[in-house]
């Protein structure tokens, strides 16, 4: 009944019904993780890994390693999948949005997030004449650069 699926991320040989084909990302839906708000990494984070649940997409058959098969409808869980965790340093994002916010055009915000001589650099400049304030208050509300150190 199965071909040469390759197996999953559980070990375990699956397949569609409707179509043949591996077991691939399209075939299930992995939940958001729970983010622990003091820390604002996953809520179960672990040796810097994290499990999430994944739900296969209905009309996937599966048969486990004692041969059992068991077809998804789409809301039970697969199997979990690792994820990994945010190198969280002890910084609080909302502390350094605010002080980018308010004190960043004195660099308030990088002596913070232990950057003294941007910090410095910021102070003299004043903020590089507001540009600099506003770029890093954006990369830090939007935790897209390593200048939110800790919770990017």
């Amino acid at each position: 009944m199965f071909n040469s699926h390759e197996p999953n991320a559980t070990g375990h040989k699956c397949r569609s019904n409707d179509e043949a084909g591996s077991f691939t990302l399209s075939r299930y839906l992995c939940n958001d993780p729970r983010i622990d708000e003091a820390t604002q990494e996953p809520e179960n984070c672990r040796d810097m890994l994290a499990w999430v649940e994944c739900l296969p997409a209905p009309n996937i058959t599966c048969r486990v390693s004692n041969g059992t098969e068991f077809r998804f409808s789409g809301e039970e869980v697969g199997f979990n999948r690792t994820i990994p965790c945010r190198n969280v340093s002890g910084y609080s994002y909302k502390v350094a949005v605010a002080l980018s916010l308010f004190l960043g055009w004195l660099g308030a915000d990088r002596f913070y997030l232990g950057y003294p001589a941007l910090g410095l650099l910021k102070f003299c400049t004043v903020g590089f004449c507001g540009v600099g304030t506003l770029i890093d208050f954006i990369l830090i509300a939007m935790q897209v650069s390593s200048v939110c150190v800790g919770f990017c």
